[in-house]
């Protein structure tokens, strides 16, 4: 296996899980602290939206990388295709920042390093 198809590997079992995190947000699950800015334990209503709406772009994002790696036809140039992987990274990147930036310790030290760590899989992905 090579490096870059472990990252596209790994980046698309972490973008699983956090679809079944969002997924269990959305649910009902008691984990809100981990999303959102931590401010609520069960998400109310419009912050479930939110995450079935973030189920929908990991599932995206995974395609892109997919795509970026030669594995499925997105039909789009792959022009378009490695933009969009950018865009996303710099979206993870940013993501990074905000978590990190959050007043909820449990975001902090979980969500922040997660979508740091995605920011490299999907650079790596890109690059290799």
């Amino acid at each position: 296996m090579t490096v870059a198809s472990a990252a596209l590997l790994l980046l698309c079992v972490l973008l699983a899980a956090l679809a079944l995190f969002q997924l269990a947000l959305v649910a009902g699950a008691p984990w809100g602290r981990l999303a959102w800015g931590g401010a609520d334990r069960v998400l109310p209503a419009r912050r479930r939206v939110a995450s079935a709406v973030a189920i929908v772009l990991y599932a995206l994002f995974a395609a892109v990388f997919l795509a970026v790696a030669g594995m499925i036809a997105s039909g789009l140039p792959d022009v378009v295709v490695r933009v969009l992987a950018w865009v996303i990274v710099a979206y993870l990147a940013l993501g990074t920042v905000m978590n990190a930036l959050s007043r909820s310790r449990p975001e902090r030290y979980a969500m922040a390093p997660l979508s740091g760590l995605l920011a490299l899989l999907g650079t790596a992905v890109i690059l290799l």
